[in-house]
């Protein structure tokens, strides 16, 4: 179905570890991102999203197809947690937005619960960019115009393991999502890295991942 409706380009699957558990963190430019990522990693993935998301109805088809696990955009709740490390438990695939929502072209600071989730269940983090989605993406397939989509995937990284200390484990999650962004922002054009823009570990992921 993907490939009906836009022109992707997926560039990175090498980095995909073989076999779960993992997280993906990603992006999150447009609502519809989720089935543009399945359609890259090739295999199933359990999507966390904000349970109080405003979805138009013509974007109701993402959810219908793929699911979510529902969340609080400010923090992760106790049912959420529980599902998010069962699906991990079971060897399976969480995909994440860090940013918690999809406003702008331009990355934002990261919540908490990536880091948290990748650090408590022992899992890795596999960075992931969505590109080309506009606002009006089904204003333009109606126009007979398929979007270029580029997906990109890099070297997955972690777990981290965090401090005991309650003050510690905060800085501690602040520090290393900032890694996580920075790594996401290594597969984004310069103009989209937003709050991390500048950041000279970006150049760094970059090298890293030679895409």
């Amino acid at each position: 179905m993907i490939s009906l409706v836009a022109k992707v380009t997926v560039r990175g699957r090498h980095h995909l570890p073989k076999k779960g558990p993992f997280i993906i963190a990603i992006n999150h430019f447009n609502l519809v991102d989720p089935p543009f990522v399945v359609y890259a990693v090739r295999r199933p993935i359990n999507f966390l999203a904000a349970s109080d998301q405003v979805v138009d109805w013509y974007n109701y088809w993402a959810i219908w197809l793929y699911g979510f696990i529902p969340t609080n955009r400010t923090q992760l709740g106790p049912s959420t947690i529980k599902t998010a490390k069962r699906v991990l438990k079971e060897k399976d695939i969480l995909g994440i937005f860090p940013e918690g929502s999809s406003l702008s072209n331009e990355l934002r600071p990261a919540k908490d619960g990536v880091v948290y989730l990748s650090a408590t269940m022992r899992v890795p983090i596999v960075p992931v960019s969505v590109m080309g989605l506009s606002k009006n993406i089904w204003e333009n397939i109606l126009k007979g115009v398929r979007p270029k989509v580029r997906v990109n995937i890099g070297k997955s990284f972690g777990p981290y393991s965090l401090p005991k200390d309650r003050s510690k484990k905060a800085s501690a999650l602040k520090k290393i999502g900032h890694k996580v962004m920075c790594r996401i922002a290594a597969l984004l054009p310069d103009e989209c890295h937003g709050a991390y823009w500048g950041d000279p570990s970006i150049e760094i992921y970059r090298n890293k991942n030679r895409l």
